[in-house]
């Protein structure tokens, strides 16, 4: 028979003859076979490249040694297989069936940016990373009872550390040890001020908004009182920063300011020991129990992690079961908020050795 060719692009059809034994009236059957197009960076689409992470919806990340970019959102289309770098960062903009698009800087040059099309199958986004392989117990420093230390980096010397379930968690968080901080009746806003006032006698604390400070303009939300330390809590915000603290005043005596925590605190009665746990501005999350001593106004560091593998969640509902058992809400590193979508949350015990922060 004679052969017949067609030229087509990126495939091949070949027309398969009939068996001279078969004398049905069957028509022969087309076989299409269908080749990669040879492609380079050049094929895709330039965009700007990346200068501020914060305008990134999502980034996203893989575990393999080579991911495929797609010049369109198709399994079908033109794709150019790379090496994973671990300098590289793939920058999520939309969300498609079967794949995100990204902005790449090749060669980590911005200026040379392109747009590609991945497979979800090849990575996971921000939002959908969990604690799955993640090790807990890398921590890059702490300080244990004056002492610092930046050599160790597990926190197996003071404790251990387990991700749990949030039915374990919210079972625990029903018996709580720590304090419910409570509002103070006698405490209460009048003209931009916390006042409070006792016997008709009127003290002001601290004012409510426009705080103008060297650090630019605070405001004061009233948290409530501890009753075993005797003192009023305020969560300080700034305008300039999204950092908040947490500052403790003593009303009896002139509304005096007393000490400051980075984070919600948790107060262990009887013990006048105060804990926080909160993201670190650099790296991780920092854990930290202090002693309060009442006459000096001091808060004396017992124990302080720097842990490197999570951020923290909702703060406040971070709490302590038992004097050493501590659980808190918590969400990968490099975790984040989507529109549209909810970063997944994890939860951790804390559970720390035994007469670890006694005298």
């Amino acid at each position: 028979m004679k052969p017949i060719y067609q030229f087509l692009i990126s495939s091949t059809v070949v027309l398969m003859g009939c068996n001279p034994q078969n004398k049905s009236s069957e028509n022969p059957k087309v076989a299409t076979e269908v080749t990669q197009k040879i492609i380079t960076f050049a094929d895709f689409k330039k965009v700007k490249g990346v200068d501020n992470v914060q305008d990134v919806p999502f980034q996203l990340f893989t575990k393999l040694d080579s991911v495929q970019f797609f010049v369109n959102p198709d399994k079908e289309a033109a794709h150019l297989k790379i090496a994973y770098n671990k300098l590289d960062n793939y920058y999520g903009f939309e969300e498609f069936d079967d794949f995100y698009s990204i902005h790449y800087s090749i060669n980590n040059n911005i200026s040379n940016s392109i747009e590609a099309f991945v497979l979800k199958s090849e990575f996971t986004a921000s939002f959908d990373l969990t604690l799955k392989g993640v090790n807990l117990y890398e921590i890059r420093s702490s300080t244990w009872k004056g002492s610092q230390d930046f050599k160790n980096k597990s926190f197996s010397k003071y404790g251990t550390i387990t991700e749990v379930s949030e039915q374990e968690f919210k079972a625990a968080s029903a018996n709580k040890i720590n304090e419910v901080l409570v509002k103070n009746p006698h405490i209460k806003l009048k003209d931009d001020n916390w006042i409070y006032t006792e016997n008709g006698k009127e003290t002001m604390i601290t004012q409510h908004e426009t705080v103008s400070t060297e650090e630019g303009t605070l405001s004061n939300e009233y948290i409530g009182q501890s009753p075993s330390l005797h003192l009023e809590i305020f969560k300080e915000n700034s305008d300039e920063t999204a950092v908040s603290y947490y500052t403790f005043y003593n009303v009896k005596s002139l509304a005096n300011f007393e000490i400051s925590t980075d984070s919600y605190p948790q107060i262990l009665p009887g013990k006048n020991q105060i804990s926080y746990i909160s993201s670190n501005n650099d790296v991780g999350s920092d854990f930290v129990i202090s002693q309060y001593t009442a006459w000096n106004h001091n808060l004396g560091t017992l124990l302080y992690i720097n842990f490197t593998n999570f951020k923290i969640g909702d703060e406040t509902k971070a709490f302590w079961k038992d004097d050493k058992t501590f659980y808190a809400e918590v969400h990968p590193t490099n975790s984040a908020v989507v529109q549209g979508k909810k970063q997944k949350s994890a939860f951790i015990k804390i559970q720390l050795k035994t007469d670890l922060l006694q005298k």
